[in-house]
């Protein structure tokens, strides 16, 4: 399995948490009224929800050497029927490259000239529903493997952003994390900003902008680019 912690992009962090299990049971809300309305936002974004892109500054927090890195990037999703596509460009600090795409997660390491592949099996619909949380995800879904909690509005780069907290149900799942926060624009049902946090203390927070909803997607950014040169490993074995 992919470690959740260290230097990590999205769809490795979002690969490692998937594979573990999820049970299906229903949650309490703190607010349900309010939890409700927002996550009904999240549905109807859901039903006419094709691409998105946006560039992310992501903090990673290590807490056994008390060290934070900061990754930027841009992140793009696609979805075409039943088949979910998702990229993430990193370019600081040091250049990476995570395809989701064709029901295959690669990571491609420029500096060692590495791809690390992973094949997702059984935990296809998992992971993927874990690419488009908070991007074209639904929200009641959400309550299948989670308890979700409505923490209020906070302002998040001038948007008055929906405050979620989501605990998962699954013992297996909270292995790998402890909970998510999500800040949804209630306009447009997309997350500006998520935070993970992982059992030791770590945690990763990424937050997006200049975000683009149902707007074209170059084809290109789906495909890796690779050398003549360029290995292949399958850590999974």
């Amino acid at each position: 399995m992919l470690r959740c912690r260290g230097r990590v992009t999205e769809i490795a962090l979002f690969v490692a948490v998937a594979f573990a299990s999820c049970r299906a049971a229903y949650g309490q809300a703190s607010d349900p009224a309010a939890l409700d309305h927002v996550l009904t936002q999240m549905d109807n974004a859901a039903k006419t929800f094709h691409t998105a892109q946006a560039s992310l500054t992501a903090d990673q927090y290590t807490k056994v050497v008390d060290e934070k890195e900061t990754q930027r990037g841009k992140v793009y999703f696609e979805r075409r029927g039943n088949e979910v596509s998702m990229a993430a460009d990193i370019t600081e600090p040091d250049k990476e490259y995570a395809l989701y795409a064709d029901g295959k997660a690669q990571i491609y390491h420029p500096k060692i000239d590495q791809v690390d592949e992973y094949q997702p099996g059984k935990s296809k619909t998992q992971i993927e529903a874990f690419l488009l949380l908070g991007f074209g995800g639904g929200g009641h879904s959400l309550l299948s493997t989670y308890d979700v909690k409505y923490q209020g509005v906070e302002k998040i780069n001038s948007v008055d952003a929906a405050k979620l907290e989501l605990t998962p149900k699954s013992a297996q799942l909270q292995n790998n994390i402890s909970k998510i926060v999500l800040w949804i624009d209630p306009a447009k049902g997309i997350s500006v900003q998520m935070q993970m946090f992982f059992p030791g203390g770590d945690y990763r927070l990424t937050k997006y902008s200049d975000i683009q909803v149902n707007q074209k997607v170059p084809e290109s950014v789906f495909k890796l680019k690779t050398t003549g040169k360029t290995r292949f490993n399958s850590p999974q074995g």
